[in-house]
């Protein structure tokens, strides 16, 4: 990898969202980020959840050593032990009217909805100066993936999107020893999941249900064109439908893809191509699919080996790289198969006998890097875990064994998560240790992170929908090719749900 030496470079409808909701508190004006005064490192943040179960059950524990203020979620009944648990936490369905009665009195908030509705609370949130952790993926369209990052720039809030792999020394570790050259230029990329792990393939249920008393329907709908309630949304089974979740990719990517996202500083990719398998319809994803996405060559900087007051960055000159996605698999009547396939969609034989050899067997999950000395092989989902082969070596090594991989041979450049916890809980708790600092940056997967890797993985969403090759203008937002991909660009979002 060739590196040179740089200088560092110097709308939601709620009384018109409360007239667009930061005037209306004085809680931020644009341009003036007054709310990122630092805390007392000791002082305690006032925390409402926004989706309380689920996911968000965990988002809202981990927060639970600053002051839970407020819980929200469309179904009252669903959430019963979080009320009981957080009993001095005033409850909402409607975050709309948290923000109005409350907002004053939230420092921040934690997303934990389906993903439809991840856009519309973050925005407002943010609009309104409150700092916010969103569960990946960071939103459901690309269009609302370049409207948070722009408006976590715009407000100044601390932001972090829930890839939790990101807080673990293992996934920064990888990302220094890729940048280091150790298996020299990286040309091509293969990542798989064993999802999906519900429901997809399927066509809309005919059936109208009667809604639950406790559920808020139309409110959980959101900004999603209204359909009639049935129970095979909920409550996780909606990760597969199109107008609610991002389908397997949508789903993992953004933890199985951060690793190398992060370690060959992916931008925008020039061409994106799927294939589905057992058919594609405009309900649901499909069964199964692989998508190749095609990145051109490119320059980016990254945190210097050895850092001086002058020289803080490395400008690193990477190759072009085709990176292939791979889910789910052929359809099957097996009982014990999770999402109805086989889980048979994964690289081919020929590039993973080395890794089939080790484990003894094809693990469901993982990532493959083959570069120009040498492969790089991660088996979980999160990458915290990767083993080395370089070029001549007979097999995969560890890469706290790997002699190449010392700290003597690559030195650590990128700053260290020092939290205790889970994985999970240490992302969480960085998050908050940036808000009492000040300190957006200090969020490895802020906004500015998430958002761009979430961008990257909705563009195969979209290959999907539009079923052919996308040829992509990324500093324009748009397909060259295929003018009907507009569409799921950006969603034409049902009345009175205005992006903020």
């Amino acid at each position: 990898m060739k590196s040179q030496r740089k200088s560092p470079p110097g709308q939601l409808s709620r009384r018109r969202f409360l007239q667009t909701t930061s005037l209306a508190t004085g809680a931020v004006v644009f341009g003036m980020p007054t709310l990122l005064r630092a805390k007392n490192l000791n002082s305690k943040l006032n925390i409402a959840a926004i989706g309380v179960m689920g996911k968000g059950e965990s988002d809202t524990d981990y927060c639970a050593a600053e002051n839970i203020v407020a819980l929200c979620d469309a179904d009252s009944a669903r959430c019963a032990k979080q009320r009981e648990k957080y009993s001095g936490a005033k409850f909402y369905q409607d975050f709309r009217k948290m923000f109005d009665e409350m907002g004053k009195g939230i420092d921040a908030v934690t997303v934990s909805t389906p993903d439809h509705f991840h856009a519309i609370a973050a925005s407002q949130a943010m609009r309104l100066g409150k700092h916010v952790y969103c569960q990946k993926p960071l939103v459901q369209t690309i269009y609302e993936a370049r409207h948070l990052r722009q408006l976590a720039h715009s407000t100044g809030v601390v932001t972090q999107m829930g890839n939790q792999g990101s807080a673990q020394d293992g996934l920064r570790r990888a990302v220094e020893c890729i940048q280091s050259g150790i298996i020299g230029q990286v040309q091509d990329v293969h990542i798989w999941t064993n999802r999906p792990i519900w429901p997809q393939g399927m066509g809309r249920p005919t059936e109208t249900q009667a809604v639950p008393e406790s559920l808020d329907w139309d409110l959980w709908l959101g900004p999603a064109q209204f359909r009639p309630y049935n129970k095979i949304y909920q409550p996780f089974n909606w990760r597969g439908w199109l107008d609610f979740g991002t389908g397997a990719l949508g789903d993992m990517a953004c933890h199985t893809v951060n690793m190398t996202f992060r370690a060959l500083q992916l931008g925008y990719p020039t061409e994106i191509e799927s294939e589905v398998l057992g058919g594609m319809n405009g309900e649901t994803y499909p069964l199964g699919s692989k998508i190749r996405f095609q990145f051109p060559a490119r320059k980016a900087a990254v945190p210097a080996k050895h850092k001086t007051f002058f020289h803080r960055h490395d400008t690193l000159s990477f190759d072009p790289v085709t990176l292939t996605w791979y889910d789910g698999g052929k359809p099957t009547s097996d009982p014990k198969a999770r999402g109805g396939h086989d889980g048979s969609n994964k690289p081919p034989h020929e590039l993973t006998a080395d890794i089939e050899e080790m484990l003894g067997e094809m693990p469901g999950s993982g990532a493959l890097l083959i570069g120009t000395k040498g492969k790089i092989f991660s088996p979980d989902d999160y990458g915290e875990q990767f083993f080395i082969k370089q070029t001549g070596e007979k097999k995969f090594t560890h890469y706290k064994k790997h002699p190449a991989a010392t700290e003597a041979m690559i030195v650590q450049s990128i700053p260290r998560n020092t939290f205790k916890g889970s994985t999970d809980e240490k992302h969480h708790l960085e998050w908050l240790g940036a808000i009492k600092a000040g300190k957006p940056e200090l969020c490895y997967s802020r906004f500015d992170v998430g958002a761009k890797l979430t961008e990257i993985m909705l563009l195969g969403c979209v290959s999907l929908r539009v079923g052919k090759k996308i040829a992509w203008d990324g500093p324009n937002m748009k397909a060259t090719n295929c003018p009907e991909a507009a569409q799921f660009i950006k969603r034409e979002n049902r009345a009175g749900w205005i992006l903020s």
